[in-house]
C-alpha cells in the first residue's frame, strides 16, 4: 500500500497553471435593466438583506446570508412565483476562502424567468434544510452531504445517497484525488475478499479509461475475439480463420468466412 501523502493543500498549491487557460466572466447587468427582474429585486431588498445582486447571461442572480435561505426560498415560491427547485449543489472554495458556495436555481413558469439564489457557508456550518418547501431538495442535499460533506440541519433522513455509508471522504471536494484516494483502491477488494487478499488480487484500477491489452480475463480484443484465459503475452494469437458461429451451426444462416467477406465503402475509408 502507498504511502499516505496530505492531500489539503492540493486546491491552493495547483501544478501547471500555465496549461489552463482562466476564462473571462461573463457580463454582470443592472437588475433594473430587466423589468421584471428589477421588480423581484425590489420586493426581495424590502423583506431581506440582498448582499449582491445582477443579471447574468439572461439569469438574475442575488447573494443572501446563509441563515436565511428557507425565507428566502419561501418568498420566491410563494410571493414571486419561482415555484420549482430545477436544481441546488455547492462549490468547494475551501482552499481560497474556506468555505462552499451553495446556489439554488428557481425557474417561474408564468414569468418564464430563471433566479439563482447564491449563498456562502464558511467550514464547518451547517445549511437549514429546504425539503419542506421543495421535494425534490430531499435527494439534492443527500448529495450534497456525500459529495462535499456539508451538514444539513433537520433533514429527515441525511445520509450518503451515493458512496457507500463507510467511505472515506468527499468525492467532490477538489482535494478528493481524481482516482481516488488509498482506501478507496482497496476498497471492493477488502469488502468482497477481505484485507488478506490484497497481495492476491492486488488494489483496484480506478481508472475507467484505462486498457490493459494482458488482461485474459475479457475475451474481447481490438478487432477479434480471442477465448478468455488466451496467453497472449509473447503475441496476439492468429484469428484469421476464427468462426463467428455456434459449433453446428443455425438453421438457414451461413457461416462467415472471414476471407470472404466483402467490405463496404465505408470500412474501405475506414481502412
Amino acid at each position: 500500500m502507498r504511502e499516505y501523502k496530505p492531500k489539503d493543500n492540493v486546491q491552493a498549491k495547483a501544478y501547471y497553471n500555465d496549461r489552463f487557460y482562466v476564462a473571462p466572466q461573463l457580463a454582470k447587468l443592472d437588475p433594473n435593466s430587466d423589468e421584471i427582474f428589477g421588480s423581484d429585486v425590489s420586493k426581495l431588498k424590502a423583506n431581506f438583506e440582498i448582499l449582491e445582486a445582477y443579471i447574468q447571461k439572461d439569469e438574475l442572480v442575488i447573494f443572501i446570508n446563509y441563515s436565511k435561505n428557507v425565507e428566502v426560498l419561501k418568498f420566491l415560491r410563494d410571493e414571486l412565483n419561482y415555484s420549482f427547485l430545477m436544481e441546488m449543489s455547492a462549490v468547494d472554495f475551501l482552499a481560497k476562502r474556506n468555505g462552499f458556495e451553495i446556489f439554488y436555481e428557481m425557474l417561474s413558469l408564468t414569468k418564464r424567468k430563471r433566479i439563482r439564489v447564491k449563498t456562502f457557508l464558511a467550514k464547518g456550518l451547517a445549511i437549514e434544510t429546504v425539503e419542506n418547501l421543495f421535494r425534490s431538495a430531499n435527494f439534492a442535499e443527500r448529495e450534497m452531504f456525500d459529495m462535499f460533506g456539508i451538514q444539513v440541519n433537520n433533514h429527515s433522513f441525511l445520509k450518503r445517497i451515493m458512496m457507500p455509508d463507510d467511505w472515506n471522504g468527499h468525492p467532490l471536494l477538489k482535494t478528493y484525488p481524481l482516482q481516488g484516494d488509498e482506501s478507496a483502491q482497496w476498497y471492493e477488494v477488502d469488502k468482497i475478499f477481505g484485507k488478506e487478499a490484497r497481495e492476491i488480487i492486488g488494489p483496484e484500477i480506478r481508472d475507467s479509461a484505462r486498457v490493459d491489452r494482458y488482461d485474459t480475463e475479457r475475451f474481447a480484443r481490438l478487432g477479434h475475439e480471442v477465448a478468455k484465459g488466451t496467453d497472449i503475452s509473447k503475441s496476439e494469437p492468429n484469428t484469421d480463420n476464427h468462426q463467428f458461429q455456434e459449433k453446428g451451426g443455425v438453421f438457414l444462416v451461413k457461416n462467415l468466412n472471414k476471407s470472404q467477406k466483402i467490405l463496404t465503402e465505408q470500412e474501405r475509408r475506414d481502412r
